[in-house]
């Protein structure tokens, strides 16, 4: 499983963070955990496979936001004790 964190110009509110939320799950059906922070200026969610930048890209352009860069780190589920 990855991590993805997106970077992102334009996000002012909570609404802002809930469009790029549903632009994410309806590029990436398969995604989990998907979360915007409009302070932050950007959007995280895990996935099994690989992101294709430059679909992601798009769709958030198509949003009316701007894609700054895109991040990949593994995640690894942490348990409750450990």
């Amino acid at each position: 499983m990855n991590k993805v964190t997106v970077k992102i110009d334009g996000m002012m509110c909570g609404m802002c963070e809930a469009h790029i939320c549903d632009t994410i799950r309806k590029v990436f059906p398969k995604a989990k955990k998907v979360t915007a922070s409009h302070k932050r200026g950007e959007a995280t969610f895990l996935t099994d496979g690989s992101v294709d930048t430059d679909k992601l890209k798009k769709a958030i352009a198509d949003t009316g936001y701007t894609f700054i860069s895109a991040g990949y780190a593994p995640y690894k589920k942490r348990s409750l004790f450990g």
